[in-house]
């Protein structure tokens, strides 16, 4: 899920187990290949772990140390992002879902809040952005720490100086991605789709229509823009996920008008690009997409001294 969480999953192992890491890594692999190859390093390290013994829920992890699939995790971080509760009202089922981001000293994470009890302390301000707070019984899914009505999420009295609070990029070829990856990504622009404007909620952010919000009623609305790039480095190919603020970053134009970006999308067309970006897996594909935090194209002057520093 987190750059470098494989070393840091083998370390809690060897840790535990009293193996060293070059054995734990044998046995990775020997069930990996047993697996035919179906699973990956971080799937493979938890089934030696759970076959070792080794329970994730009876230690106190560092957000580096998180993958996905670990369940019952006990972790204690700094909230430095507390994100507005959301309602939502699908097939039938009604509820509201909180979030916010947490942050050690090793790396930071997206926290879900799926219980009423858990939202409640949110919503009435017992916890807020700035606290310190301790989780338990978390489950990892997606990349995310999820929290449902077995968890517990209490304030800490912990103290933590250096949190990062910043997501930990690193860069990757396109066919080294993970879901969750936060990386860095220098490829070529080869398809473009879009720009696709949509409407916004001023006041909560929900989507708009005929300038009305279900929340807010009659508005004045703030237009957004989606641009969809397809983006291939020799190892592979990618969606690539622009939203407003990113498309700005390349394609000031594309924000005015689909005809004013025009010009520029015959510009960009076979271009080099760097994308800092989340892996996340597409809902309707299934397939890994990247959610664009900033895109900028290659300065070639500028990548030169970098290769010579």
């Amino acid at each position: 899920m987190l750059p470098g969480n494989y070393e840091q999953l083998i370390g809690l192992i060897t840790r535990s187990s009293g193996k060293n890491a070059e054995e734990i890594g044998r046995m990775v692999e020997a069930k990996r290949a047993k697996l035919s190859g179906l699973i990956s390093r971080e799937g493979a390290a938890q089934i030696i772990a759970s076959e070792l013994g080794i329970s994730f829920d009876k230690q106190q992890l560092k957000i580096s140390e998180l993958v996905t699939g670990m369940r019952k995790i006990n972790i204690t971080g700094k909230i430095v992002k507390m994100n507005r509760v959301i309602e939502y009202n699908k097939s039938g089922r009604s509820g509201k879902i909180g979030s916010f981001l947490l942050a050690d000293e090793s790396s930071n994470v997206r926290v879900v809040l799926w219980d009423t009890s858990h939202i409640d302390l949110i919503e009435k301000s017992e916890i807020q952005e700035g606290d310190m707070v301790e989780i338990s019984a978390g489950d990892i899914r997606n990349a995310e720490l999820h929290l449902g009505g077995f968890s517990d999420l209490k304030k800490s009295s912990v103290v933590m100086e250096n949190v990062i609070e910043k997501p930990v990029v690193v860069e990757k070829k396109i066919s080294e991605l993970g879901l969750g990856d936060n990386a860095s990504v220098r490829a070529f622009v080869v398809q473009i789709f879009g720009p696709t404007f949509f409407e916004v909620c001023p006041e909560c952010g929900k989507k708009a229509e005929n300038s009305k919000c279900a929340e807010h009623g009659a508005i004045k609305p703030e237009r957004r823009v989606i641009l969809n790039l397809i983006l291939d480095d020799g190892t592979g190919s990618v969606r690539g996920v622009l939203f407003t603020d990113q498309v700005k970053q390349i394609a000031e134009e594309a924000s005015v008008s689909t005809e004013a970006f025009m010009p520029k999308r015959a510009e960009m067309m076979g271009k080099e690009f760097i994308i800092e970006a989340s892996a996340r897996k597409n809902k309707l594909s299934e397939e890994l997409e990247l959610i664009a935090s900033e895109v900028r194209e290659v300065d070639v002057d500028e990548l030169i001294k970098e290769l010579e520093a």
